[in-house]
């Protein structure tokens, strides 16, 4: 495993050529590449590059992923998926903006991300019960709109309030 760090405008990397099992997660934005084998849970900020000769057995959560190899489970892309043409992923993606080239396979259910959520959506997007979601809107505690009797939360306000770490 290398960490290069660059100079200042530039931003930092981190490469994962090994073999690993576990659990992975980023609090700051990140570039990630798993060239090696993976198998456990991401969750990144930033962007994730899955190698054209990675295997992934993994949860993923990031913000820009880009798969040129095997993934087999759930991808959420909050931002945007690339699947050039030597991905291979077997599983369940939901993302804002879907680009697959071709030659790339895909194989499991789609679903898109709307810019605006109603409380069982986000409820979903958050991999929280739609009570916490609720209790949140009621009392101020995250960002959200009443609209009649429904609750509707904005995607970016909902990240960025990710972001700051105010989640309860």
């Amino acid at each position: 495993m290398a960490f290069k760090h660059k100079e200042k405008n530039e931003e930092k990397f981190l490469d994962v050529d090994a073999s690993m099992q576990g659990s992975l997660s980023f609090k700051d934005a990140v570039n990630l590449r798993i060239n090696g084998k993976f198998e456990g849970n991401l969750d990144t900020k930033g962007n994730l590059a899955i190698g054209p000769h990675a295997e992934v057995n993994a949860h993923i959560i990031g913000d820009n992923v880009i798969v040129a190899g095997k993934v087999k489970g759930d991808i959420l892309a909050r931002q945007k998926l690339i699947l050039h043409p030597s991905a291979n992923i077997e599983g369940k993606i939901k993302t804002a903006r879907l680009t697959i080239q071709e030659g790339a396979r895909f194989e499991g259910e789609c679903l898109m991300l709307h810019d605006l959520f109603n409380s069982e959506e986000l409820a979903e997007y958050l991999e929280i019960d739609i009570n916490s979601v609720t209790d949140w809107a009621t009392n101020g505690k995250m960002p959200a709109v009443k609209v009649g009797d429904e609750w509707k939360f904005e995607r970016k306000a909902i990240d960025d309030w990710i972001a700051t770490g105010k989640v309860h």
